[in-house]
């Protein structure tokens, strides 16, 4: 089957079964119609970070667009006896009709903060549940792993070149988006190209230099054919001995007499810091000081920042299957949580208590606010309250350690950004996702606004998500219920 990217296929099954099971005991026993809140969220930052990149709300509104049951799909639920005729009949004539909110693509979020509020009838807003946690949790974890990578660069370039070792199609496809909101400069598949715009980098293969008699011969044709864009992968044979060489002799034959500048080296395996250092050198020394040396093989954030504290001369990376499969810690970790119910109008919180302490969740209808400081435009602190509470207006506000409550600070000169957007209103889209390079430069300029602090790699500085007073004291009375 042919999956389209800008038009994709109905997804309305990828759920987990018990989702279907709840939804026909919910229309059996009269609950399907009760308004239920769910939020997502998640617990912990991968790889000890001190942020991660919200990415994939593009994704989870067309999959939203695209809810509907087809006969085989209901010939199926038929199949297993379990399910009621009515039930059956309530999927024929399925319509999305639920409220939901979410932050923005490209946005840093942070542990215990909704990213995803969905608001309606409890038979629909817990049948979406895997997907949305599929969607959200695999873009943010490789926009994460993507910005992390492209921090340690330090202002070299970061290309995405991990397609035939992430774990199948849709995950390389979305993988790179997601590699691109995070600061990747583009990426080596196409198909992201042609359904994202996303750039498609790329030149030659070790199979290329091996095809042919020699390794000059390879680059002569290779240089004839793309004389206006030509970077030689130099590390098939010897690099240094024999592979700058040739390409240096193919720049001089036939790259300038075409009237062009050679682009760049590529080396992919060996020593990456003496290689590049001599080949640097020897470039120069040619008359190629503008020749830029990229980088691959087997690369991370931590590689690369050993690289160039080591000083070696990387114009750009090409860095694969450590990104696209995020794999330092290839789970981002949201959940997906029920936090208020509708009881004859009145918002009733639910909470989920549990003896590991960071599976507690926060009960209620939430709105998510982020202060910024008026003088330098950075983040101070996030504050999630009830969602029906004033906006915090400029006044001193105080905040406290939800848990930790001694631990207090008053914050002046701020202003406050709303974090959540509506995106559904009883169903219908009211929200138009950027273009991604939209996404991309507002990912930078959002990740820009943190502290150092914040963004070190190793013990970063913990970003404060505070719960407002009102918030709070529902939580702790909640709790104090079920002692």
């Amino acid at each position: 089957m042919k999956i389209n990217w800008r038009n994709p296929e109905n997804y309305t099954m990828l759920a987990d079964y018990y989702e279907f099971t709840m939804a026909n005991g919910y229309l059996e026993s009269g609950m399907a119609d009760k308004i239920a809140y769910f939020d997502m969220f998640f617990r912990s930052i991968p790889d000890g970070g001190g942020f991660a990149i919200m990415a994939g709300v593009e994704q989870l509104i067309n999959y939203l667009q695209n809810l509907k049951f087809t006969d085989e799909d209901i010939e199926f639920f038929r199949s297993k006896k379990i399910f009621g005729e009515d039930f059956l009949e309530y999927l024929r004539n399925f319509k999305f009709e639920c409220d939901v909110w979410a932050v923005r693509e490209g946005t840093p979020i942070f542990p215990q903060e909704p990213i995803i509020t969905v608001r309606g009838p409890v038979i629909q807003a817990q049948m979406i549940e895997t997907m949305v946690l599929l969607t959200i949790n695999h873009q943010s974890l490789i926009a994460t792993k993507a910005n992390r990578i492209v921090r340690a660069a330090q202002g070299r370039s970061v290309m995405e070149f991990g397609s035939r070792r992430a774990q199948g199609s849709e995950a390389a496809i979305l993988g790179a988006r997601a590699a691109f909101i995070g600061g990747a400069v583009g990426t080596a598949n196409t198909i992201v190209d042609r359904d994202f715009g996303v750039p498609a980098l790329g030149t030659m293969a070790h199979s290329w230099v091996q095809l042919y008699p020699s390794e000059y011969e390879a680059f002569k044709v290779y240089a004839e054919t793309y004389p206006s864009d030509c970077t030689l992968l130099i590390d098939t044979y010897n690099t240094i001995q024999e592979g700058l060489p040739n390409a240096i002799k193919v720049f001089n034959e036939v790259i300038l007499p075409k009237g062009f500048r050679p682009k760049g080296v590529r080396i992919d395996s060996g020593d990456l810091s003496y290689l590049t250092k001599r080949a640097r050198v020897i470039l120069d020394e040619a008359g190629f000081p503008d020749v830029k040396i990229v980088a691959s093989g087997g690369l991370d954030e931590h590689v690369i920042l050993n690289l160039i504290t080591q000083g070696a001369k990387i114009d750009s990376f090409g860095v694969g299957e450590r990104l696209i499969t995020a794999s330092s810690q290839p789970v981002f970790g949201g959940v997906y949580k029920l936090t208020t119910v509708e009881e004859d109008g009145e918002l009733v919180p639910k909470i989920k208590i549990s003896e590991n302490v960071e599976k507690i969740t926060t009960p209620c209808f939430k709105q998510v606010y982020r202060f910024f400081d008026k003088d330098t435009d950075m983040a101070i602190a996030d504050l999630v309250t009830l969602h029906d509470e004033a906006e915090p207006d400029g006044t001193p506000y105080e905040i406290f350690h939800p848990v930790h409550i001694w631990k207090r600070k008053t914050i002046t000169n701020y202003y406050v950004k709303r974090l959540q957007e509506p995106i559904f209103v009883k169903g219908e889209c009211v929200y138009e996702s950027p273009k991604i390079r939209a996404i991309r430069d507002y990912c930078k300029s959002e990740t820009d606004k943190l502290w150092e602090e914040v963004k070190r790699f190793e013990n970063p500085h913990i970003y404060i998500v505070d719960l407002s007073k009102d918030l709070w004291e529902v939580k702790n009375n909640l709790l104090a219920e079920h002692k």
